[in-house]
């Protein structure tokens, strides 16, 4: 007896892959193998078929249709794949992870970026200061000339905004990508940075240390995991005010004075532990920019009256600060995914640089300058912000599974603050032993078991 298969036309011989079975109708994988399924149709057919248990006769009276997702010889091979799957323990969903060495090279993502993104333009860097600088003095004349109490919300929420601006053309200074004249950088990012109470040298040596260190559980410097020994020594009142909001998106004047727990020095004082000996004078020189943009504020309340210096700039200056933490946050944690943090002979510039995640402001992106393309920015800080996205794309096909594309962000991002919230539930502490370490929980302060 042939072996049938149903097919739109009707029924068909089925194609002779594998010998005849003495007993039966089809072979016994084809029955087997949990891939037929018999469901109601409009069409009808009076025929039979055969079964590993002989002839089931089908009635022109019941509409019914044999349906089968695959030939033999793919259900054959199917599940020859799973068994090796079940005994490797590598799925399709556990096959990429994102701890592996990557297959790829620095130096092969760098290849693949055009020659023309690495160009640095001192003018279009200065059109953009100019440009923010611009529109920071014009949102304060509009909201002093107006000084009406239903437009203020709105002018914090914009001038904060324009200040994190300022911010992320210091931070370009202090890569180097702002322009090749390190006195241009040093100039433009002094100008920057001091007007918005930021000590430039100090701050752009420890975020030096940032990029080379980044994903390394002890060495990087900013919003790293702390280990569990330093968690759990944490007080109650430490533990909440780091993981609960808003305290956390407050951190950056505290970090700048004090650093993360278990580390030690301060961004403002040359003989930190952040510095080395011929950091000095670039640190003090930073410290007393400083400290002259304080003296500025303190003399134009004077003039103008502390409330209104208050509202002008105290506020706006409090919501930089939590653009800054949370899109410093953001940039490295808060995926759906965990992602690895290393030790020891695991790390490497590479493999800490593709931890980092991007991430979509909408309207925000062309404000702030694209910081949101971080994965490249981290790798390569010499690019300027203007190349980031064309280098981006460029990159992609290199990194393939190793990039993570951002989740499209509607005008104003206000899907971040969700990311921010589930992140801080969970993302508390790392092993103290280990090469390569996850977040784990504290069911304390997130009510939840340790995942």
């Amino acid at each position: 007896m042939a072996s049938w298969v149903l097919s739109e036309c009707g029924v068909r011989p089925l194609p002779r892959i594998y010998p005849k079975p003495r007993t039966g109708c089809a072979p016994q994988a084809f029955f087997n193998s949990n891939k037929l399924r018999i469901s109601r149709t409009d069409q009808g057919f009076g025929s039979s078929f055969c079964s590993s248990d002989g002839i089931i006769n089908i009635n022109k009276g019941r509409k019914w249709v044999v349906k089968v997702s695959a030939p033999p010889s793919t259900v054959i091979e199917e599940e020859e794949e799973n068994k090796e799957a079940a005994e490797t323990g590598v799925t399709e969903e556990s096959e990429f992870d994102p701890a592996a060495p990557p297959p790829f090279k620095l130096s092969d993502i760098r290849a693949a970026i055009p020659k023309h993104c690495w160009v640095k333009n001192p003018w279009k860097s200065m059109s953009f200061v100019v440009r923010d600088v611009a529109v920071v003095f014009g949102l304060a004349a509009v909201a002093a000339y107006f000084n009406n109490l239903l437009l203020w919300p709105f002018y914090w929420f914009a001038q904060s905004t324009m200040f994190w601006a300022l911010f992320v053309l210091g931070h370009d200074c202090g890569h180097g990508s702002f322009s090749n004249n390190p006195k241009l950088n040093s100039v433009a990012g002094h100008l920057l940075h001091s007007s918005i109470l930021v000590p430039y040298h100090g701050w752009r040596i420890s975020h030096r240390t940032h990029h080379q260190n980044h994903g390394h559980v002890e060495n990087d410097e900013s919003w790293h995991p702390l280990p569990e020994k330093i968690f759990k020594s944490l007080d109650n009142v430490t533990k909440k005010l780091r993981f609960t909001l808003p305290f956390p998106m407050l951190a950056y004047p505290i970090y700048l004075w004090s650093r993360s727990p278990g580390k030690t020095g301060s961004h403002y004082h040359p003989d930190s532990d952040l510095f080395v000996p011929n950091e000095r004078k670039d640190v003090i020189t930073s410290t007393v920019c400083w400290t002259a943009m304080v003296a500025l504020l303190a003399g134009l309340s004077f003039v103008f009256g502390p409330l209104q210096i208050l509202k002008l700039y105290g506020i706006p200056y409090l919501g930089f600060v939590m653009w800054l933490d949370l899109v410093t946050y953001l940039h490295h944690h808060g995926h759906e995914d965990k992602l690895p943090w290393y030790r020891g002979k695991e790390w490497s510039y590479l493999r800490g640089g593709l931890t980092t995640l991007d991430r979509d402001y909408g309207w925000i992106n062309n404000i702030h300058h694209d910081i949101g393309t971080h994965v490249i920015h981290h790798l390569f800080p010499q690019i300027p912000h203007y190349n980031l996205i064309e280098a981006t794309e460029a990159a992609k096909p290199v990194l393939g599974k190793y990039y993570k594309e951002p989740k499209k962000s509607s005008p104003i991002p206000f899907y971040l603050l969700g990311v921010l919230v589930r992140s801080l539930k969970k993302d508390h502490y790392v092993s103290d032993t280990g090469d390569i370490v996850y977040y784990q929980t504290d069911p304390q302060l997130s009510g939840s078991h340790k995942s």
